[in-house]
């Protein structure tokens, strides 16, 4: 008996059993571990937490002591005299609303800059007659610092909060802009050309390809405008807001109220890395499916 006539003698359950085909024996391979986004534990909470005990314990030291080597730490408030401050702070109405309109008046100008600074980004990148006719005006105006525009807004605004909008909104626009350009431009040439393959029209190109593609950057440049638009808009209240947390910080200074400056810079700060945060969550949530770290999605 030959090898062949006893292979197909030999018994069923005997026989080298072949892989499943179909969706079952397709197992993805794991994402590698550097590709997954890696979330403080508990440990990482408790370094974060002794690096902000540690600094504001060296802040107390140099206060208490009255440190004048290089820097003058002798009149600069001290951590505790900051939280009586602070304390105080909250329980006033005016605290709140300080905060609200600031907030606002962020809020009203980021998301009319986003709207724009998106829109601004897709035609320049996609359009050539269009980046011709935008692209040389924009440059010039973009290297001008937003707070330089207050003069501007005083004089073309009849309002003092419409202009303080308007340069929360210079503020923003331009690195969002100039984020969703480029990353207009970076899109692969061959997913545009699938779509049209498929009988895909601009419109088509333009909901399945160029958005959802350019997200990533859209929302790098959102992040980055809003850190912008916070310098900008306290600044902004500084020089020409009757209200804010801007203002109050300012007014602070010219009554020599010390720790109601630095309650002022750390509320800026807080609500800053909040707004940021927000961002960032969002980014993550509507960009889900992209691939992490070269690992298969």
């Amino acid at each position: 008996m030959d090898a062949a006539t006893a292979a197909a003698t030999r018994p069923a359950a005997a026989r080298p059993t072949e892989p499943a085909a179909g969706p079952a024996a397709e197992i993805p391979a794991p994402v590698p571990a550097a590709g997954r986004r890696r979330r403080p534990d508990a440990a990482g909470w408790l370094i974060r937490a002794a690096a902000l005990a540690a600094a504001a314990a060296a802040w107390q030291l140099l206060t208490t002591a009255d440190v004048t080597f290089g820097l003058r730490f002798d009149r600069l408030p001290s951590p505790a005299e900051v939280a009586g401050a602070f304390a105080g702070r909250l329980g006033s109405a005016p605290y709140y609303l300080d905060l609200a309109q600031s907030v606002l008046r962020i809020l009203t100008g980021f998301v009319l800059a986003a709207l724009a600074g998106v829109a601004a980004g897709v035609l320049v990148a996609r359009s050539r007659r269009a980046g011709d006719l935008l692209l040389p005006v924009l440059e010039i105006v973009r290297p001008i610092p937003a707070i330089a525009l207050v003069p501007i807004a005083i004089l073309v605004f009849p309002r003092d909060e419409q202009g303080i909008v308007f340069i929360t909104f210079a503020a923003a626009f331009f690195p969002i802009m100039v984020s969703t350009r480029h990353a207009v431009r970076a899109l692969p040439t061959s997913w545009e050309d699938a779509v049209r393959t498929m009988g895909g029209g601009r419109a088509r190109v333009l909901a399945n390809v160029i958005l959802p593609g350019a997200l990533p950057g859209v929302f790098g440049g959102l992040s980055v405008g809003m850190g912008v638009a916070w310098i900008c808009v306290i600044s902004a209240e500084m020089i020409s807001g009757e209200f804010g947390v801007g203002y109050r910080t300012w007014h602070a200074y010219t009554v020599v109220d010390y720790p109601g400056v630095i309650v002022g810079m750390a509320t800026i700060g807080a609500i800053g890395w909040l707004a940021s945060a927000a961002i960032e969550l969002l980014g993550r949530r509507l960009t889900r499916w992209l691939p992490r770290g070269g690992g298969r999605p």
